[in-house]
């Protein structure tokens, strides 16, 4: 499209259409909001109602078993997901109470709160406020760039150990059972267990697998709300036929009432330190979680995400949390699917979602008493299904093993270590594997071919011609501790294998895109070693960078400023006209 120009200069922008634009970029909700289509609105309010009956009893389950009582959980799901709608750039992540965050709160509650539930909560949300600093300090600062170490590979190796975890700690449930979830093997082991024990509740188990039948059973047909008709018609079975008190299912129960208030958390001084590494471990791991769903989900839903805006977005929904009465939360790797799964177009569901669980709390607290776990199980399993990434694996496996094997390694990480630790595993091996192609990279000696324009690798190219007395050497990667040893050994190889006494060295230096200290100090002291063997030294094709660094760690002056050459041909031509020597190129 070609640009228009105006013939003559239209009016100023007024000062505060400016402001406004500039705070644009720092809301993307409001953006959204502009584009939004009307088509949108019934999936984004049948999502967030499938939503809303996730986010209870997962926001009370996480609330306890971070050490303060259930309703703050909800709180923690509220004012988080609306605050997100705002600032967070992602149109499908759920935030709210995460499980990973649950051991590290309650490491700083348990022993410092004393039973008390309200000294609780302060603690917790001054976490909360912590995390949210240094996540927003993280967007501020533009380090979102370390999502740029997840590959494809990494990424599918996360979500397929996510979906396995997410599949095998609710399954215990469907059954009807009770277990304290300590990783898929061991949940697999306790489930196995309990099953021989006879501990299974099969009315749970039949209400649970038929949720999960009508939901696969209708997932084919777009327009309609399968999930939201199976957990109606499961909250409505059991409550009509009175099944939880006849069978013993555990079903949800009534919800506390109250909505959340503005509430600064105050601290002892005695309390600081611990409260700021704890909200600090907390960002660091909802920073790595996050980073990694928002840049799956993207990749999945084919849209762009700043990382950057990401962690604003994250920050600013944990210091809303811990402004009203919440505790530090995450993206949600269990909601976020369902969500998904439920047909959610933008952050609007999140939104229904958070106003569902308002209204749950005012008006009806016991609509959904009856709402068996099981059902919620099914539900979560089916979006656990739905992660699952194979047939491009298969096509990643075809073309490029290790890149598969990474992922098996990240899954693997995933499912045995946990969620964090099984990234950071597999972005290890990601640098290990960057750092080896560095560390040993391809090199080549290099002659003229006749037919083909240019210099290429005498080794592909037995037959190709040599100037007397000219090695023209050609390395791949950039210079570093490294592999500066490596190199200087393969320059003095290539001079001793030369078919003629060597007279020049000229190292092809266009991959080379960088060098440190020892690098340069390695180029000086193989500089001397060629010269008083006789053989001259010189670059061609050197990027400008590269030798300002060079002229920075005092090369140049040690070495000579006259060493370098625009192109490879132009430093055979400029040796064969120096040294007199009858070759054609």
């Amino acid at each position: 499209m070609s640009e228009v120009q105006p013939s003559e200069p239209g009016p100023a922008t007024p000062p505060q259409n400016r402001g406004l634009s500039g705070w644009q970029r720092w809301l993307p909700g409001l953006q959204l909001l502009r584009s939004y289509q009307p088509a949108w609105l019934p999936k984004d309010l049948i999502a967030g109602l499938v939503l809303t009956t996730m986010l209870i009893p997962v926001g009370i389950a996480y609330a306890e078993a971070s050490g303060v009582p259930g309703i703050y959980g909800l709180y923690a799901t509220i004012i988080p997901l609306l605050t997100y709608a705002l600032f967070g750039p992602s149109r499908i992540l759920v935030l709210g109470p995460d499980s990973a965050l649950a051991a590290i709160i309650i490491a700083v509650v348990l022993p410092l709160s004393a039973g008390d539930p309200m000294r609780a909560i302060a603690l917790a949300s001054a976490m909360a406020l912590v995390s949210g600093l240094v996540c927003v300090g993280a967007g501020l600062l533009r380090l979102g760039f370390i999502t740029e170490l997840l590959s494809k590979p990494i990424r599918y190796g996360y979500m397929n150990g996510i979906a396995f975890t997410v599949l095998i700690s609710q399954t215990p449930k469907l059954f009807g059972i009770s277990i304290d979830s300590s990783g898929p093997l061991r949940d697999i082991l306790a489930l196995s267990k309990a099953l021989l024990e006879g501990q299974a509740n099969w009315t749970a188990f039949a209400i649970g697998i038929g949720t999960l039948a009508v939901i696969l059973g209708l997932a084919r047909f777009d327009r309609v709300p399968g999930i939201l008709i199976a957990v109606v018609a499961a909250t409505l079975v059991v409550g009509g036929l009175n099944l939880d008190a006849a069978y013993g299912l555990k079903v949800l129960g009534p919800l506390p009432e109250g909505l959340p208030g503005f509430s600064l958390p105050w601290l002892t001084l005695t309390d600081l330190s611990t409260v700021l590494i704890g909200g600090f471990a907390v960002a660091l791991v909802s920073f790595a979680d996050t980073s990694v769903l928002s840049r799956t989900y993207a990749a999945r839903t084919r849209t762009h995400v700043d990382p950057n805006q990401e962690m604003i977005g994250l920050g600013a929904a944990n210091l809303a949390a811990g402004l009203f009465q919440g505790f530090p939360i995450s993206s949600s790797s269990s909601r976020t699917p369902v969500a998904e799964a439920a047909g959610s177009k933008t952050q609007l569901t999140g939104v229904f979602g958070a106003v569902g669980v308002s209204l749950l709390l005012l008006f009806g607290p016991n609509l959904l008493q009856h709402l068996p776990n099981s059902a919620l199980a099914a539900v979560v399993i089916a979006a656990a299904i739905g992660l699952f990434e194979f047939k491009d694996l298969r096509r990643i496996y075809r073309i490029q093993r290790w890149e598969f094997w990474l992922s098996v390694t990240c899954f693997v990480g995933v499912a045995v270590l946990g969620a964090v630790p099984g990234i950071g595993l597999a972005v290890v091996v990601a640098v290990i594997e960057f750092l080896w192609d560095g560390w040993r990279p391809h090199f080549a000696v290099l002659g003229r071919v006749d037919g083909i324009r240019g210099y290429h690798d005498i080794s592909r190219y037995p037959h190709a011609r040599r100037a007397p007395g000219l090695v023209l050497f050609r390395w791949d990667a950039p210079l570093f501790f490294a592999n500066a040893e490596l190199f200087q050994n393969c320059v003095m190889e290539a001079v001793a294998q030369s078919p003629t006494p060597a007279r020049r060295v000229v190292v092809a230096a266009e991959p080379v895109t960088s060098v440190d200290v020892t690098s340069a100090d390695m180029l000086v002291e193989l500089e001397q070693a060629l010269r008083a063997m006789g053989v001259e030294l010189r670059f061609a094709e050197m990027k400008d960078p590269v030798k300002d660094k060079l002229l920075r760690l005092e090369v140049l002056e040690r070495i000579g400023s006259e060493v370098f050459h625009p192109t490879v041909g132009a430093a055979v031509d400029a040796y064969l006209d120096e040294h007199e020597v009858d070759w054609t190129p």
